[in-house]
């Protein structure tokens, strides 16, 4: 078979599609990249650590020496075999949902997506473990079925390195797993590919498209079927095989920063913070106007709450910085995790004290959303400050919810250039507190969510922490 038999993908039309039914390849179609590695190396770092990935990257001369020189299916599973090999398929799964949509979503291919998401029945089959790439292409592709590659799991729950028969799903694979799966009598309208082991399955579609090599920007994450509202890992761009080896070149540098920046701006008082910053090639902009400290006498006026959204755990440390001055930080506790009334009792204690940041997030949350407020902090004062946070890296996220917590500044700082924004907006008025005009608590932390999200330009969500 040759290519030339296919029509270009840009002359397929879409029109009169919704009563019929699609079948397309992932990688090079639906996506820009021809290459799977970056997912692949995601589920290694993530779900097998830094040395499984750098084993991963050391793998891929040969991983594409036996692509050019022998077969597909064989580079795939010397892929598989040091990406997988020995982990747990749950955290598979973990990863496969919580880390990889975001990679996904932000390389979608206009044109295969133009065509795919016109048809009533949408069919993603492809040579990537179906555990990786099925959480993406139902949730953001609107796919209904998801045909690809079968991982080996041992009784023990981990995956074997292996694939399950038929194997890797390649050329005749592809095609007698299309047919099983329509039926044989009513297959594929539609089958789109980009490279020759796709043209197995195109040939018994009833029109078939390839997505040729031209160049496009990606899809915008937005005019997918849904949004990334929250992710987790580590990196923040794509690992690519270039991207990656630059990554672990940094790293060693990076960490020795990171060891100076944390441990160095430990010692120093909060009114010079700012400026050691400067120096070590931290950024921190601060905006807006915060209220002064509270007198230093009797009868003095009570603290503010400052009310914050929650992107790493040096939000408290950067906000002290801000100020230029110490404030006590209430963590977790008051999104309503545990007692409400001791929790309560506490944060008036120290309101009486001087000021208080306190996160009704509960925990750092890294995607571009904030989850539903905690409505505690309205009942204890109507002296309330939003203060919104923004982190800016250019390599690593300084959150996650799956790898180590005590790693988290640690990572931020390993960036070469981090950057924190923090703004100080105006406290709110008497009429939207609870004491001033009786505002309900959940009226009162939903007006602060909103006009923190509005500041960021982040989505308000009504997800809560424990939906995360």
């Amino acid at each position: 078979m040759v290519a030339p038999r296919f029509k270009p993908i840009e002359q397929c039309a879409t029109e009169g599609r919704s009563r019929q039914a699609v079948a397309a390849d992932l990688d090079g179609t639906l996506l820009l990249s021809r290459s799977a590695f970056p997912y692949y190396l995601l589920v290694a770092l993530e779900a097998g650590g830094a040395l499984r990935a750098v084993a991963l990257l050391l793998s891929v001369p040969f991983v594409y020496l036996t692509y050019v020189a022998f077969s597909e299916p064989l580079a795939v599973r010397a892929l598989l075999y040091v990406a997988v090999a020995g982990l747990r398929a749950a955290d598979i799964e973990a990863v496969a949902r919580s880390v990889l949509p975001r990679f996904y979503a932000g390389d979608v291919h206009p044109e295969g997506w133009r065509v795919f998401r016109s048809f009533g029945r949408r069919c993603v089959v492809t040579a990537s473990p179906r555990v990786m790439v099925e959480p993406f292409a139902r949730a953001f592709l609107g796919a209904d079925v998801v045909i690809g590659t079968e991982l080996e799991v041992g009784e023990d729950g981990r995956a074997t390195g292996f694939v399950a028969k038929p194997g890797v799903l390649v050329g005749e694979h592809k095609r007698r797993a299309v047919v099983r799966e329509f039926g044989g009598g009513a297959l594929p309208d539609v089958g789109m590919g980009d490279r020759e082991s796709d043209f197995d399955f195109m040939s018994i579609c009833k029109e078939a498209y390839i997505v040729t090599r031209k160049k496009y920007r990606a899809v915008p994450s937005d005019n997918l079927q849904s949004r990334v509202i929250v992710h987790d890992g580590r990196l923040v761009r794509r690992p690519t095989a270039t991207n990656t080896l630059l990554t672990f070149l940094w790293m060693p540098v990076g960490f020795a920063l990171a060891l100076l920046r944390v441990h160095l701006m430990g010692l120093l008082p909060e009114r010079v913070v700012l400026y050691a910053y400067k120096l070590m090639g931290v950024k921190l902009v601060v905006r807006g106007h915060p209220p002064p400290p509270p007198a230093a006498k009797k009868g003095r006026r009570p603290g503010v709450l400052f009310v914050c959204n929650h992107r790493t755990a040096l939000d408290p440390v950067m906000v002290a910085a801000a100020l230029g001055r110490k404030v006590t930080c209430v963590t977790g506790s008051i999104s309503g995790v545990r007692s409400r009334d001791t929790d309560a009792a506490r944060v008036r204690r120290l309101l009486e004290e001087g000021d208080v940041v306190v996160f009704p997030e509960g925990a750092p949350s890294s995607g571009p959303s904030l989850p539903r407020f905690g409505a505690l902090f309205a009942e204890l004062t109507d002296r309330i400050v939003p203060v919104a946070i923004d982190a800016k890296e250019s390599m690593f996220h300084g959150f996650t919810a799956r790898g180590l917590k005590r790693m988290d500044p640690y990572f931020f700082f390993m960036n070469p250039r981090p950057t924190y924004e923090v703004t100080f907006l105006d406290q709110l008025p008497a009429e939207l507190t609870c004491g001033g005009c009786g505002r309900s608590p959940v009226e009162v932390a939903d007006y602060v969510q909103r006009v923190l999200a509005t500041q960021l330009g982040f989505e308000c969500t009504s997800i809560t922490r424990k939906e995360y």
